[in-house]
């Protein structure tokens, strides 16, 4: 019989948790905000967009189950293939000439917005996959 304490949630995996959580409600709000730009996402842009958000929050919180196939298909599917389609518009944009600076001095509200809800969402998940993946949450989920 396994205890009660060695069947808990560790503190870092709650906390990974938490933050892809976060990395969720921030595409969700930058979704929204896009909404205030030149060129609105349609209903059908985002219905998809929300669709696939409530599936992944599932996922997250699967984690908790301590399965060790559900925390790598977290650290791919949100950690690597999310993280690279956050990361291909300002990657091109860049690469096209882009300049940060001009962007910065340039651009409205509702872009300002969007582009922290993009950086807010890539610190929750950099630091996400981190903490799966520390000494504690290795224990827990290799245990399962």
């Amino acid at each position: 019989m396994t205890s009660l304490a060695a069947r808990a949630v560790p503190p870092v995996v709650q906390l990974s948790v938490l933050l892809w959580l976060g990395a969720i409600g921030a595409g969700v709000a930058e979704a929204l905000v896009h909404l205030l730009l030149p060129h609105p996402p349609t209903v059908g842009q985002l219905a998809a967009r929300f669709g696939i958000y409530a599936m992944l929050g599932v996922l997250v919180l699967a984690l908790r189950t301590g399965r060790n196939s559900v925390r790598w298909a977290v650290a791919v599917l949100l950690g690597g293939i999310g993280t690279i389609s956050l990361l291909v518009e300002p990657v091109s944009w860049l690469l096209a000439g882009g300049s940060p600076g001009l962007f910065l001095v340039t651009a409205d509200a509702p872009v300002l917005v969007a582009a922290g809800l993009r950086i807010a969402h890539l610190v929750a998940v950099f630091s996400a996959v981190a903490l799966m993946f520390r000494p504690a949450a290795n224990a827990w989920f290799g245990a399962r």
